[in-house]
């Protein structure tokens, strides 16, 4: 059943998100509002949900807590996912806008990456990828001791426009060169790892 009504923020609100880049890359209340041209009182209104960003400063929010491999010190990381055997792709943790991905996963997607790159793509999930999704606070997903790789196994999620095939999918936490969280998302060919 497609989900084109879920906004990119669904998996992370935006307030959770905001902290959670702040303090992963050490940006103090006060930077952050200087950074979105707001005020530091609009930045808390924005972390404790008072505020819903629209229009110019959810589209600087969006720009400021998402990952962006960097073109020298990410090049090899953006190889080794692109050039993979394996069905594989890199997104960013936070916002799930895709930021590489392999031949494999291509042909499974039935869409190039270049017509990807930069999108958000939590409107083709699966239901059970949506599922993983809402688990991932409750496994400290990101968090210093908590969960940082989940596998689990996925239905096929129903849209031509972008096709997720069943199976294994492991997702796994990696921060990029500016310290941004991205995930790497494969598919085992054998699936499940024993």
């Amino acid at each position: 059943m497609p989900h084109a009504e879920v906004r990119r923020e669904d998996p992370c609100s935006l307030a959770v998100t905001l902290r959670l880049v702040r303090r992963h890359r050490g940006i103090k209340q006060a930077h952050a509002a200087e950074l979105l041209g707001v005020t530091q009182s609009t930045v808390s209104r924005i972390e404790h949900g008072e505020l819903k960003p629209a229009g110019a400063l959810r589209t600087r929010l969006l720009d400021l807590v998402s990952a962006r491999i960097h073109p020298a010190r990410d090049a090899a990381l953006r190889r080794l996912v692109e050039g993979s055997a394996s069905p594989v792709h890199l997104v960013c943790d936070l916002t799930h806008r895709l930021l590489a991905a392999s031949g494999p996963r291509e042909r499974e997607w039935r869409r190039a990456a270049s017509e990807l790159r930069g999108q958000p793509l939590w409107r083709y999930a699966s239901d059970e990828i949506r599922s993983a999704e809402a688990r991932l606070p409750e496994l400290g997903w990101g968090e210093r001791d908590g969960t940082h790789a989940l596998t689990f196994v996925t239905d096929a999620n129903g849209l031509d426009e972008l096709r997720i095939v069943p199976g294994a999918q492991i997702w796994e936490r990696i921060l990029l060169s500016d310290g941004s969280p991205a995930r790497l998302v494969t598919s085992p060919a054998d699936g499940l790892p024993v």
